[in-house]
């Protein structure tokens, strides 16, 4: 009987009297085991695995999407499969990433276990997750994060109604003043680490001091699901509106896109290399590509 030896990652050596079959199968497994990199989810496996908590474009790829989930953070490719990241599952709430440092991440949320994580960083683009600070009154759960891409060194975070404010990269953090009543997300401005932005239930507001006063940005007072700021520009979906845009320095808003139906944008995000190409979730955990600065979107 001749005898044969199998390579998993290089093939057969010497003869074969298995059946094609037997091989076949041998194959299969074992190309499946040389693969370098687990074949991760489909997006609609992962709509239906969890919910979204935030995106951004990878600043280290722009080709590659965070996902920040209720059940880890994951990293989508160029094939549109997702594909763990962080090492722990937990649920990571207020996902924002530096402006600056395409490793540096910052978010909140809650442990696996249960309880709060505080404010946690990771310098690695996502792998490995430390408690930088507990925030004030904490271990907090900002559900709402915002880094100033003006001033990095400048956070805000929203937490048992309370505003609170870092201004040294997220070591030590104090209450600021109550949060705006129904707020929904939070983004610090692009040209002014004092200026920020807040979407409502009741509108689009701003406040010029760090959220010590606030005023609306928008003249129409309907319920805002999402707010941006990103290289001078402004984005924030309207509800029975749509997406709107204006220049930070002028606030004067236009309609980029209205056809969405009964659904709502709660998380977007630009591209830092590429100012008109953006990513949006809705509110069912569709993830949605433009080219063109949010006028038409393709499904991912």
């Amino acid at each position: 009987m001749h005898r044969r030896v199998f390579s998993p990652c290089s093939g057969l050596i010497g003869d074969s009297s298995f059946k094609r079959l037997a091989f076949a199968l041998l194959v299969s497994v074992a190309l499946a085991g040389c693969s370098s990199e687990p074949a991760g989810l489909s997006l609609d496996e992962l709509r239906q695995k969890t919910h979204i908590h935030g995106l951004a474009f990878d600043r280290a790829d722009s080709d590659r999407l965070l996902v920040a989930t209720h059940h880890g953070l994951y990293l989508v490719g160029s094939d549109r499969r997702a594909r763990q990241v962080s090492s722990e599952s937990h649920d990571f709430m207020g996902f924002s990433p530096h402006p600056e440092e395409a490793n540096l991440l910052f978010a909140s949320g809650h442990p696996a276990r249960g309880g709060n994580l505080g404010v946690m960083v990771s310098s690695d683009g996502g792998q490995q997750w430390e408690q930088r600070s507990h925030g004030a009154d904490g271990p907090v759960d900002f559900h709402q994060l915002t880094i100033s891409e003006a001033n990095p060194k400048v956070l805000y975070g929203a937490y048992a109604g309370k505003l609170q404010v870092s201004r040294d990269g997220g070591h030590e953090w104090q209450v600021q003043a109550d949060a705006p009543p129904g707020l929904i997300a939070l983004a610090a401005s692009s040209r002014d680490p004092a200026h920020l932005y807040a979407a409502t239930q009741g509108g689009l507001l701003m406040s010029p001091d760090g959220g010590l006063r606030w005023r609306s940005a928008h003249p129409q007072r309907d319920p805002v699901s999402v707010v941006v700021s990103s290289g001078g520009e402004l984005y924030a979906f309207m509800l029975g509106v749509g997406l709107l845009r204006a220049e930070e320095a002028t606030r004067e808003w236009t309609l980029v896109s209205e056809n969405w139906g009964e659904n709502y944008l709660i998380h977007l995000a630009v591209d830092p290399s590429d100012p008109g190409r953006l990513v949006a979730a809705d509110d069912q955990g569709h993830l949605w590509l433009s080219e063109n600065a949010g006028q038409h979107w393709s499904a991912l």
